[in-house]
């Protein structure tokens, strides 16, 4: 009796990659298209990229960008000096916003970040000013750097914020329409 025939091997799943999933989503497309990976000078913006993902660890980016509006109405469009003075009445209504994410651990470094940007300032002049001037390292060193100046920022955190402001390469496949774009603004990780 002959042995029965093996079942051919499924051909190997790839991963989509963000550049395959976001366009046409609508939030994921416009994140992808107009911000993710570009660089980025103003210090509004660079503090609210990393208070998202800050407040992504453990979700998901799409849960982020749907509260990213109410983010920014919580946290007063992430203005660092606004943020900066919260005391324990902004805590209470922030933990309070069911429209953002109530974790006190990320309320309480968004608060403590925005001290800590206010003291880079003194130091590098802006927050820009301090990521340029200790470009370029390799994510590890950015890590070990981001966990000393900041708080709540892990491995995950820092890689992301970085992509996204154009720090670190990876946030678009070499063949990705957006990514031609991306190089025309001479992100920092491709900077001769």
């Amino acid at each position: 009796m002959a042995k029965p025939a093996k079942p051919a091997k499924a051909p190997p799943v790839t991963a989509k990659t963000y550049c395959d999933a976001a366009p046409g989503h609508p939030f994921h497309g416009p994140y992808h298209e107009t911000e993710y990976g570009f660089p980025v000078q103003d210090e509004a913006v660079l503090f609210e990229r990393l208070i998202l993902e800050i407040n992504q660890a453990g979700l998901s980016w799409l849960t982020i960008l749907k509260k990213r509006e109410a983010f920014q109405s919580a946290y007063h469009g992430f203005e660092v000096d606004r943020v900066a003075a919260y005391g324990a009445r902004d805590v209470k209504r922030l933990l309070g916003d069911a429209g953002i994410i109530r974790n006190r651990l990320k309320v309480e470094a968004a608060i403590e970040n925005a001290r800590r940007l206010q003291a880079i300032r003194q130091s590098h002049g802006s927050f820009a000013g301090w990521l340029a001037a200790h470009h370029p390292l390799d994510k590890p060193a950015w890590v070990k750097l981001f966990k000393n100046t900041f708080r709540f920022t892990g491995g995950e955190i820092v890689g992301e914020f970085l992509m996204s402001i154009g720090y670190l390469p990876g946030a678009h496949r070499p063949d990705c329409p957006v990514q031609k774009r991306v190089l025309k603004r001479h992100p920092p990780w491709n900077s001769k």
